[in-house]
């Protein structure tokens, strides 16, 4: 045992050393170093090929990262205006796995390497996902020196994919519907489209199919349901968007004048819906950040461009004061709400007094180029001189594209039009946040309070666990909410039928400003927590030998653990602990996981983590073992010790939640009872009698296959109306139909 713990014990330090390697292979302040060798002496006519010919295939080569070496990696262009067959310094998509499956480099599958196009500076994409991070969502991103046949090519901003590991990192799954929101052919015109999330393409999902990627195996139904309550539905909109998360790219957006995005030629973007069933933006392609792109805003005013003076001072909420010529209904549509706009103000106030006006932005800056400056001037393959780069922080350099901007000549100059752009000041104060009863359990009623200078209104908004958005209720003033004396500035609103987890953040307004509170909602947010106690949830049914069953999201039959809430109020399974290891009963930590008043959740135990959040780092051991439940204080919520498992059958609680463990036929995800209900009539097929002794009898000639408790096979048949019984020991059997697709539950008496 003592052995097992240790073995167990590398293992965990394992996956947690991969985990921060592969988030430190994008630490900021980190200088990569990336070699290319191709294999093809014509490497650079066969991408140039593909990318005329519009192709996604690869070519070959061999790679070393930071002197690791990987064989039989595909190589391809990535972008659009950043490639170009006349340029030596090209952009890089480099697939790892291309031909050998599952190699990486420290969990990393994919590498996007971009050249640094339209930014003289060098530091717009870097510096934009650093701060993006803070908010939402966002890919890292540092440098890479690359080498291309042992020669410099250049140095290169090494941005995080986003695809399905980063959406399983950020959102504890990755097989929700996911898009990329670029056209197969942009429309650059003043009324381009694109992928705008406009209804005007169609009325059917399959007229969207050429302006929007699909990543994930199914969801355009998905997406066409989001476009048409967007534009049709704008008040059901909460339940198919996350609305706060997209005030927040619009806020980036618009603060930081990033618009090669959404605002400007509807593109570079991705939505993904998580699992409370909303769809989420996440940025995409920052490289021409902080004004670097200026050629439209598809607004009445600015779609044919603008300049420096006017990114300076751009309305924030131009597509709310002004004429869309091409539609933008993502803004447009969630800006009718004086509320939203309220919201979107606050985060743009807290994006610049947190990085603009406290200089931050340009400290950041300087470190940033301090840590390239060598690497920049070795660069003989960039598309500006080493005086544009060192000149850019600053001020605007002119390139054969146009002026761009100094990054700091348009931010400060944009932060005070911002900071006095009305609604941005005037906001309530929000203090001394409290709750009551201080130590609450499950199911009871907990009161937030906290003091509120200067609001007409507040909000609190909560949640109990990852899997369920957060719901708004109304916070008062009035004396008769736990909040002390009417109009004494105290304010109370109340959570009924608690759970033990509870995420919550307040949001206060007036006629002038909104704020909330923490800032960086919903992103942050403060967190409550109780214990649970044995009985509180259950382990309801476990499956050891799942052959056909129930597969997982990848398609695999693998081993799964049924958790059940027998109680009357919601819980989370935040703080709890699943081990098949009594020295170890913190092995495989549960996740913020919401689970309904008699509700049930499936834990996969396939040592797969990589397929999300409920997938946990043991499996299940057909021989038998012990499986314990525990909370962070090592109390046993529940336990239970299982036999050897034959092939599909479960070890299961009946009655369902509470009684003791028997085989049966599996009921994932399901009350166990249900093999106890009389199924003779849905179906029309009878097994008689029941209690039987020496014989069972059906209606109607059926295959048949008996099992005993221990999932024993004792009879089978293709075709039988009569089963002797007489060797039969009394006790429980299990009798399935194949044809019928039931299982029956029967009883031989002596």
């Amino acid at each position: 045992m003592l052995k097992k713990y240790f073995i167990l014990c590398l293992l965990t330090a394992f996956t947690q050393l991969t985990v921060w390697s592969q988030t430190n292979f994008y630490a900021v302040d980190s200088l990569r170093e990336i070699r290319i060798s191709f294999y093809a002496s014509d490497w650079d006519y066969q991408l140039d090929s593909l990318y005329v010919q519009g192709e996604n295939d690869r070519i070959l080569a061999d790679l070393i990262i930071d002197g690791e070496n990987y064989d039989s990696v595909g190589v391809r262009y990535k972008g659009f205006s950043s490639v170009s067959v006349n340029r030596i310094k090209n952009p890089f998509n480099i697939k790892l796995d291309y031909m050998i499956d599952g190699q990486d480099h420290n969990g990393v599958d994919k590498l996007k390497l971009s050249n640094v196009y339209q930014d003289p500076s060098f530091i717009r994409e870097v510096l934009t996902y650093e701060i993006a991070a803070n908010y939402l969502p966002s890919a890292k991103a540092n440098y890479t020196n690359l080498y291309v046949n042992d020669t410099l090519w250049g140095l290169y901003t090494n941005v995080q994919a986003v695809n399905k590991d980063f959406l399983n990192d950020h959102f504890g799954n990755k097989y929700n519907s996911f898009f990329k929101c670029n056209p197969e052919n942009l429309n650059v015109s003043p009324g381009g489209e694109n992928a705008n999330l406009s209804d005007t393409h169609g009325t059917d999902s399959t007229d969207y199919y050429s302006y929007y990627d699909m990543k994930s195996d199914y969801g355009w139904e998905a997406l066409y349901h989001l476009i048409d309550t967007l534009n049709n539905q704008i008040d059901s909109i909460d339940k198919v968007l996350n609305v706060d998360r997209t005030l927040w790219v619009h806020a980036l957006n618009y603060t930081l004048i990033n618009f090669d995005s959404y605002i400007g030629y509807g593109q570079n973007y991705y939505v993904y819906k998580d699992e409370t069933g909303q769809f989420n933006p996440i940025l995409w392609d920052l490289n021409m950040s902080f004004g670097s792109f200026r050629l439209t805003d598809a607004s009445s005013i600015y779609f044919n461009g603008f300049d420096i003076a006017q990114a300076q001072n751009m309305d924030p909420l131009t597509h709310h004061n002004q004429i869309s010529i091409a539609p933008r209904p993502l803004l447009r549509n969630l800006f009718l709400s004086e509320r939203n706009r309220k919201m979107y103000l606050s985060h743009i106030r807290t994006i610049v007094q947190e990085h603009f006006a406290n200089q931050d932005y340009y400290v950041r800056g300087q470190d940033l180029q301090n840590l390239i400056d060598s690497s920049v001037q070795n660069d003989t393959n960039k598309f500006y001189t080493y005086s544009d780069f060192t000149t850019n922080l600053t001020n605007q350099v002119t390139l054969v594209t146009g002026d761009c901007p100094g990054i700091t000549q348009l931010m400060d100059a944009r932060t005070t039009y911002l900071s006095n752009y009305t609604g941005y000041s005037g906001e309530p104060i929000i203090s001394n946040i409290a709750h009551s009863p201080q130590n609450f359990n499950l199911g009871d009623d907990v009161w937030i309070t906290a003091d509120i200078a200067d609001a007409s209104e507040a909000l609190l908004t909560f949640r109990f666990g990852q899997n369920m958005a957060f719901k708004k209720t109304a916070m008062f003033d009035d004396g008769n909410h736990n909040d002390g004396l009417a109009n004494d500035g105290l304010f109370g609103g109340k959570i009924s039928n608690t759970a033990n987890t509870i995420d919550y953040y307040l949001y206060a307004d007036n006629d002038s400003a909104g704020v909330f509170s923490p800032v960086r909602a919903a992103y942050e947010f403060y967190s409550l927590q109780s214990q649970l106690q044995a009985g509180d949830v259950v382990i309801n049914e476990i499956m050891s030998n799942n052959i056909s069953i129930a597969s997982d999201e990848s398609g695999k039959f693998e081993d799964w653990i049924e958790l059940y809430n027998p109680t009357n109020s919601p819980l989370s399974t935040a703080g709890l602990f699943l081990t098949d290891t009594l020295d170890l009963l913190h092995k495989w930590e549960l996740p913020n996981y919401l689970i309904p008043a008699g509700g049930y959740a499936i834990v996969w135990a396939d040592e797969d983590g990589g397929q999300g959040d409920l997938h946990a780092n043991f499996k299940l051991s057909n021989l038998g073992e012990q499986l314990i439940l525990t909370n962070i204080d090592s109390v046993v919520v529940d336990s239970i010790t299982y036999l050897t498992q034959a092939d599909d059958i479960a070890f299961a609680r009946s009655p369902n939640g509470s009684g003791p463990f028997i085989m049966q036929a599996p009921t994932f995800k399901a009350n166990n009872d249900f093999i106890n209900a009389v199924q003779e009539n849905l179906e029309k097929v009878k097994i008689y009698p029941n209690p039987f002794k020496h014989i069972l009898l059906l209606n109607s000639k059926q295959q048949v296959e008996v099992r005993d408790v221990l999932g024993q096979l004792i009879f089978s048949a293709e075709s039988t109306k009569r089963i002797s019984t007489s060797n039969w020991g009394s006790g429980i059997y299990f009798i399935s139909l194949k044809d019928k697709k039931q299982t029956l539950k029967v009883i031989k008496i002596q």
